[in-house]
């Protein structure tokens, strides 16, 4: 990953000034923003569904070519436990009627495949969403881990924002960055208006060079996105937004070129209004599908896995049109 500069801001002092959620929806609130998602976000959003096309959104876990995954984790590895090599041992399990079967397991990272994070997954300054205390990780997170985003689920009205196609390129550069502003421009050129507690689905292709470029793709590692500003966060809590998903590792660009940190846009948005971040979304069928019929909104749907203190957990969200 690309160093920040020693004259990086400190969290504390870049986000001083920057909106909290906290207790808005009370002391012992642990899913944020995705309050805004009620029964009435949930009704308009299955209006949107007229031709009955299903797109899942969940990268393969185990794809041959190699799965993306931020720099330091390892990818999901599936061992085969049980297969018809098992039965041509004397001591294999024996079944009334001889049935065989295939078992296997998988080791990996929560947070290695497209995932939610939970909302206590980062922080600064000791604090976790809503003001617990960052001990609270210890050993698992006690709060504000993904089971409460898991148990209560995610629907409301998506938006495809294709910033990919809306500027014209296969994929976005290394560290190529956009803003609420851009992401306004996109809607309107693609004919959709991007409406209060929107699901936000933002597509750069980035990760199609992952698999043309193999381990090189970390090759100075900055993915892009978007850009942190007081501006753009005070949209996002104006708009009361819910939930952002991005086809990237992270979210947004991985080093601020303006100030040099790292996944600023995670403290300042899920650390302190609340928003759920959903991130390694396969969206290219999708988005071609959008590209071809002109619709960019459709009914969103997800629930990640139900990991009781995990910081994340892998998902396979749904859209449907």
């Amino acid at each position: 990953m690309t160093d920040a500069p020693p004259t990086a801001p400190a969290l504390d002092d870049l986000l001083a000034d920057s909106p909290t959620n906290w207790g808005k929806w009370g002391p012992d609130d642990e899913v944020g923003a995705l309050n805004y998602l009620g029964p009435e976000q949930v009704l308009a959003a299955a209006q949107l569904v007229t031709s009955g096309k299903v797109f899942t959104l969940q990268r393969l876990i185990g794809d041959p070519k190699g799965d993306p995954v931020w720099p330091g984790r390892t990818p999901a590895e599936r061992t085969q436990i049980l297969d018809e090599s098992t039965w041509d041992s004397p001591d294999a399990p024996q079944y009334p009627g001889g049935l065989h079967y295939a078992d296997d397991k998988i080791n990996a990272f929560l947070q290695g495949s497209t995932q939610y994070d939970g909302l206590g997954h980062v922080w600064y300054g000791g604090k976790l969403w809503n003001g617990y205390d960052a001990r609270t990780t210890i050993g698992g997170l006690e709060k504000a881990s993904v089971e409460p985003i898991a148990q209560r689920g995610v629907v409301g009205r998506g938006v495809l924002l294709d910033m990919a196609r809306f500027r014209g390129k296969e994929t976005l550069d290394k560290g190529e960055t956009f803003t609420h502003e851009d992401l306004l421009a996109c809607a309107q050129a693609q004919g959709v208006e991007i409406r209060p507690r929107d699901v936000l689905v933002i597509r750069t292709n980035f990760l199609s060079l992952f698999f043309q470029q193999g381990e090189a793709f970390y090759e100075g590692f900055n993915e892009p996105g978007l850009v942190y500003s007081p501006e753009l966060v005070r949209w996002f809590q104006d708009m009361e937004i819910p939930n952002l998903v991005t086809d990237t590792i992270a979210n947004e660009v991985t080093i601020d070129p303006n100030n040099g940190v790292a996944l600023v846009l995670h403290n300042a948005l899920m650390r302190n209004l609340g928003v759920t971040l959903t991130e390694i979304a396969d969206l290219e069928q999708l988005a071609a599908d959008c590209a071809e019929d002109g619709k960019y909104e459709f009914l969103y749907v997800a629930a990640p896995l139900k990991v009781a203190k995990g910081s994340g957990a892998p998902v396979n969200p749904v859209a449907i049109k």
